[in-house]
């Protein structure tokens, strides 16, 4: 038997977050976010090694931060310049249970003219979500007219 060099469950590109504090992290991500744990492996010091969340059919890895390894969470190098963009049911409910749970509105929750709601928050741990639900499907011509008024500032 050959071993896969794409291991099966495993999308091309995974996101690997460096969080202060990863147990909370995994928390915050599975009861704000809908994540499921997918496995933890524990390091010394009561840090979490390397972790693994499913959400949805995507999988997003993290650890605790490790500074004299080079790992340094965003809080620790003065923010993030990535967003990590998530489908979610009801965006509002998430966006609303990010706020409460800690996280810091970066851009409220509103209509956008692709047809999607979306949101914004920093979470507790300094990385960007970008929540959204998909609440309409906006034909071509429909989209390239609203793209067209939003970028004159007129949405």
């Amino acid at each position: 038997m050959s071993v896969k060099p794409i291991p099966e469950d495993y999308p091309r590109v995974t996101p690997y977050l460096c969080c202060d504090g990863a147990a909370a992290a995994i928390d915050f991500y599975t009861d704000v976010l809908g994540a499921t744990e997918r496995m933890r492996m524990p390091a010394p010091g009561d840090k979490i090694g390397h972790a693994e969340l499913a959400f949805g059919n995507s999988v997003v890895m993290l650890a605790d931060e490790f500074p004299d390894m080079g790992f340094r969470s965003p809080k620790s190098v003065g923010g993030t310049p990535m967003t990590l963009h998530v489908y979610v049911e009801d965006v509002d409910a998430v966006f609303a249970k990010a706020l409460q749970k800690g996280a810091t509105e970066l851009d409220a929750v509103k209509d956008q003219f692709y047809g999607d709601r979306t949101g914004q928050f920093e979470d507790p741990f300094g990385h960007r979500w970008n929540v959204a639900s998909h609440v309409e499907d906006v034909p071509e011509e429909e989209m390239a007219k609203r793209a067209k008024e939003a970028m004159q500032g007129g949405e």
